[in-house]
């Protein structure tokens, strides 16, 4: 989503795009410990109340903004059907596995708009590369356009930036879900923000060497060929 400051329109970064995911992450965790052992909850009852938060934080961001967000709105079902499963079982380990639920639906999202050749991540890419320049913005719309020489590698980079980010989280969420049915819940509490952290940490590596490093380079190149051809302006005696 796109934020409008005074006339200036900010795209939002990378980071911005993974804040929801880590609020979702530390706020439940720090919310988990608090009801247990100062509230003296069960295991089950505090990942229940602790697992509220993310689905009453996905709900709000959608009355906010005022329109609807398809992935938003597909975490916001995972997330309530989830919580009514686990409270149908009260398995805790079953609430637990929920969280698996939320990142591959992220996961699957992306690839799915990589695959509508609509890579979902170049939102938060764009702006860390073109750094509002209004020559480099240019010289991004040419590529992206195909109306540049370098156009058909530049598209298959952006395209592999999300690829990674698809795979990277999918295999977070196949970890979750192996580690809530076979390491302690309380280990695994703690444990899962962990399997994210790991994630985006190689997303970051994985993605900029493979992507962001030579789109960096493409675009540069594509910024001195366009002035390379800008016709010198002749002034008249």
């Amino acid at each position: 989503m796109t934020k409008k400051t005074g006339n200036q329109v900010q795209n939002p970064s990378v980071l911005d795009n993974f804040k929801p995911l880590l609020i979702d992450v530390a706020v439940p965790l720090g919310s988990y410990y608090v009801f247990k052992d100062a509230f003296g909850m069960s295991t089950f009852a505090a990942l229940a109340w602790s697992s509220v938060v993310p689905a009453v934080r996905t709900g709000w961001s959608l009355v906010r903004d005022g329109r609807t967000n398809g992935l938003a709105g597909l975490i916001l079902v995972v997330n309530v059907v989830s919580l009514l499963l686990s409270f149908v079982s009260g398995d805790p380990r079953l609430m637990l596995a929920k969280d698996s639920g939320v990142s591959s639906t992220v996961a699957i999202g992306i690839l799915v708009s990589v695959a509508l050749g609509k890579p979902m991540m170049t939102a938060g890419m764009k702006p860390f590369l073109v750094k509002g320049d209004a020559v480099k913005e240019a010289a991004w719309q040419r590529l992206a356009s195909g109306a540049a020489a370098g156009s058909a590698d530049f598209r298959r980079k952006e395209k592999a930036f999300s690829v990674v980010w698809g795979v990277v989280l999918l295999a977070e969420c196949v970890a979750r879900f192996v580690g809530a049915y076979t390491i302690p819940v309380d280990t695994m509490v703690w444990l899962g923000g962990v399997f994210l952290m790991v994630a985006m940490v190689i997303g970051f590596v994985v993605s900029g060497g493979l992507a962001v490093g030579p789109m960096e380079r493409m675009l540069a190149d594509e910024v001195a060929a366009g002035r390379a051809e800008r016709p010198a302006v002749t002034v008249a005696a």
